[in-house]
């Protein structure tokens, strides 16, 4: 391999002839041989660092015309807006087992930008410190960068991910409107319901969560950019804050806004513990919605067997014909991840000291793991299993007459003493609730079949 030479403040270093990158970059690359080729830094990130690296540059020229010139401007935006689109994605090697406040990354990012908008000049022009990280911070860049890949990765992937399922429950809801089956409480059986309104259920609550999630943006929105080192914004310019912000939301469409505190934007990490709550709550309703349907699904003659749902591979090494309920088993393995990753976000939020929170980048990594294998999860649960579940019509309807809490439409005719005599006289006796109820005396054949109307009860 081809080398060579760059330097920083501590001196010279080899560097692949090929990589963008620089000395900073290279001393991390090799100070931390941890998780390499696993554990990268989320290109999330990387993107995110493209988008403000852009902002930063039209902020500058905007403000400090005469440092941050035309030309360097447009050499910066355009190396910048390349990280963005991915093209350099090969140039950015650091893995998240880092400095805390993502310091290498951040220079991973200015030394990549500053070699290709040289390379681009035809001249050493851009220098990654005195330019591309021109009135910023590694301690303001890194938690704006996390801001704007949150919002992006929650708006633009798992919320439309989540509403593709809710208009797919909404179609299920209206093929099987007037579908009766028995209801189910402690894994008991209980009083009929509607198959469609226990879809309804299930649809609510992914409305619900998705509403909790647009509540968590909000404080996503606001940007550290602007408070530089400690929250005080030295060595940025008046308004730089509130231009590189707005840049940041012209580039991503997003309403992003500088942070009113500077202090806090630096040193808390609430906003994140806020929005993975809200992920958190969305990945429950998915393990609770997984495992309703593998239940319902159960069988198909030994179980519940109450639906179908597709068959998408061999269920069995050894058992043949066996189909499992596998796309409701990687859900409720991506729930458990994601739940394991808010206790990640959570703890890792609470530490750190004075003006810095420095779990940076495992906040970062575990919070961009959940929103992105959940929605991942999400579309490939809805393609290759909800949008074919059908409900088995006769079994329902067997079990709805076979249930013995259909007794509970008998409590206004003859009490709820003698309802439950009637029930456990039926399941002693293996006989039917009419049979029970005519033998004890408490109501006539004529009158019971009279009152007694299962789908009405829903």
């Amino acid at each position: 391999m081809e080398y060579r030479i760059e330097h920083d403040s501590m001196g010279e270093v080899k560097v692949p002839a090929e990589k963008y990158w620089g000395a900073q970059t290279q001393r991390s690359h090799e100070n931390f041989p941890i998780g390499v080729g696993i554990e990268t830094m989320p290109r999330e990130i990387t993107y995110a660092f493209g988008i403000l690296k852009q902002a930063a540059a039209r902020a500058n020229h905007a403000l400090k015309p005469e440092k941050m010139t035309e030309a360097k401007c447009a050499v910066i935006e355009q190396a910048a807006a390349e990280i963005a689109a991915g093209a350099l994605n090969g140039h950015f090697p650091l893995v998240v087992w880092q400095t805390g406040s993502g310091t290498q990354s951040n220079m991973n990012a200015n030394e990549v930008i500053a070699n290709r908008a040289n390379e681009l000049a035809g001249e050493r022009l851009c220098h990654p410190n005195d330019d591309v990280n021109m009135s910023q911070s590694s301690n303001d860049t890194f938690p704006t960068a996390l801001h704007i890949a949150a919002v992006l990765s929650l708006e633009d992937r798992l919320l439309p991910a989540a509403e593709e399922l809710i208009e797919t429950f909404k179609e299920l809801e209206a093929m099987h409107e007037g579908v009766v089956k028995s209801g189910r409480t402690h894994l008991q059986d209980a009083v009929p319901i509607a198959f469609s309104q226990e879809i309804s259920g299930w649809r609510s609550s992914l409305e619900r969560d998705c509403e909790m999630i647009r509540l968590a943006l909000q404080p996503l929105y606001e940007l550290a950019l602007g408070g530089t080192a400690v929250g005080t914004g030295l060595n940025a310019p008046a308004g730089f804050a509130e231009k590189a912000a707005a840049e940041i939301a012209a580039l991503t469409g997003k309403p992003f806004v500088t942070a009113v505190n500077k202090f806090h934007a630096l040193s808390s990490r609430d906003e994140l513990v806020f929005a993975h709550s809200a992920v958190k709550a969305l990945a429950a309703d998915m393990m609770k919605i997984a495992n309703d349907v593998r239940w319902l699904a159960s069988g198909p003659r030994c179980g519940l067997g109450e639906i179908t749902i597709p068959a998408n591979e061999p269920g069995s090494s050894i058992m043949p014909g066996k189909i499992n309920p596998t796309q409701c088993e990687q859900v409720t393995m991506v729930a458990v991840q994601v739940m394991g990753n808010d206790t990640a976000v959570g703890f890792a939020a609470s530490q750190g000291n004075f003006e810095l929170n420095v779990f940076l980048p495992v906040i970062a990594y575990n919070f961009l793991q959940s929103t992105r294998l959940l929605s991942e999860s999400i579309r490939a649960f809805n393609a290759n299993c909800a949008v074919g579940i059908r409900a088995d019509r006769e079994k329902m309807r067997h079990n709805l007459y076979n249930s013995l809490m259909l007794v509970t439409a008998l409590n206004p005719y003859i009490g709820y003493e003698n309802a439950a005599q009637t029930a456990k006289l039926a399941f002693k006796e293996n006989i039917s609730l009419k049979e029970a109820c005519v033998k004890l005396g408490f109501l006539t054949p004529e009158r019971f079949d009279e009152v007694f109307h299962p789908e009405q009860m829903i």
